[in-house]
């Protein structure tokens, strides 16, 4: 007898909220960011996964133009030195950056078991 599982159909929600994308009960980190081994409702195993450089990809992108439009208000408004730039804007564009890894990266994984990705492969002749 097999076992249904309520499979995401929506996995940028599921992987925002950090759950296996199989029966949305589950976990899918073991702390931060580091994906555990597989999801301790179901037995998913999570090495399917592999997001790669995504999630920072994708956090520095959301990040950067709203920090871009802050670094310009400053400038025009108070005319700081470098120094003050940077003590204002390094912790806030760090911060920023490493709250989005988490939702985004499981985003990412729960996108790739939703859309069965797989290794990129050539099957057939290129010759013609």
């Amino acid at each position: 007898m097999a076992i249904e599982y309520n499979e995401t159909t929506n996995p940028a929600l599921t992987g925002f909220k950090g759950r296996c994308p199989r029966c949305q009960r589950g976990h899918l980190f073991n702390g931060l960011l580091s994906l555990a081994p597989s999801c301790e409702v179901c037995g998913l195993d999570y090495s399917f996964a592999d997001p790669a450089d995504g999630p920072a990809f994708f956090a520095m992108t959301v990040v950067a133009v709203p920090a871009l439009a802050f670094a310009l208000w400053f400038q025009l408004a108070f005319e700081p030195p470098l120094w003050l730039h940077l003590l204002c804007a390094l912790p806030l564009l760090t911060a920023a950056c490493v709250m989005l890894l988490r939702p985004l990266k499981g985003w990412l994984v729960c996108s790739q078991y939703f859309h069965k990705a797989e290794e990129g492969r050539t099957d057939r002749d290129w010759r013609g």
